[in-house]
């Protein structure tokens, strides 16, 4: 089911709350910016004043809007790369800049608005956080499994000290060090040990936006 269907499905008033909820979890998986089980924790949290999403038919529209409401920013925000992209390559510049987060779709952002909601990342952080310490633990060679040890230690602080702070840092503190950390560790291509490290490297990104997004101008 695309996108535009899940969403009349969610509106559809004569269609029960257990069929919207599902065409609602359906709509995420189509368009879920932070990842859908964070993307969804995000909606939860932020379609107050009664976030129940399988039974509450009002949250479920609040929901709808807060995700169309980001979908529609992305969507925009494509078009505009797309026209930037047209010119640098007439001028010559193949290669987009390495510090413009259009060109790194698959990253972890919440596009729209004045900002993200503070709380709504800080529920996403936390129900990766669960995941991520609920994980399986790679079992690489003993001088590898140390410096592995370390990294989710970090990591795992990081994400305390975040949720700790209800989201209200000063964005210094971020996990960049652990990103490039599980970078090193990476190989292209399948191997045994990219299994458990690729979810370690979607929560750290996660992480890394939600303590970049703090620091930010707008943040809510």
């Amino acid at each position: 089911m695309s996108f535009g269907a899940s969403a009349r499905r969610v509106r559809d008033e004569r269609v029960t709350a257990a069929r919207r909820y599902r065409a609602l979890r359906c709509a995420v998986g189509e368009y879920g910016p932070l990842g859908f089980h964070a993307t969804w924790a995000y909606l939860a949290a932020t379609a107050v004043p009664s976030p129940d999403l399988r039974r509450d038919t009002a949250a479920q529209l609040r929901a709808l809007d807060i995700l169309e409401t980001s979908r529609a920013a992305r969507i925009e925000e494509i078009a505009v790369f797309a026209a930037r992209r047209r010119v640098e390559k007439a001028a010559g510049v193949r290669v987009p800049r390495s510090d413009d987060p259009l060109a790194r779709p698959w990253r972890p952002r919440w596009p729209g608005g004045a900002g993200p909601s503070r709380l709504g990342l800080v529920a996403a952080v936390a129900n990766r956080r669960a995941a991520f310490l609920g994980g399986p633990l790679p079992a690489p060679s003993d001088d590898v499994q140390g410096r592995l040890a370390d990294l989710r230690g970090r990591l795992d602080a990081c994400a305390a000290a975040y949720l700790g702070a209800l989201g209200q840092v000063d964005g210094r503190d971020g996990p960049g060090d652990v990103i490039a950390g599980i970078h090193r560790h990476l190989t292209p291509g399948f191997a045994p040990l990219n299994v458990p490290l690729l979810p370690w490297l979607r929560f750290a990104e996660l992480l890394d936006y939600a303590v970049k997004a703090a620091a930010a101008p707008h943040p809510r």
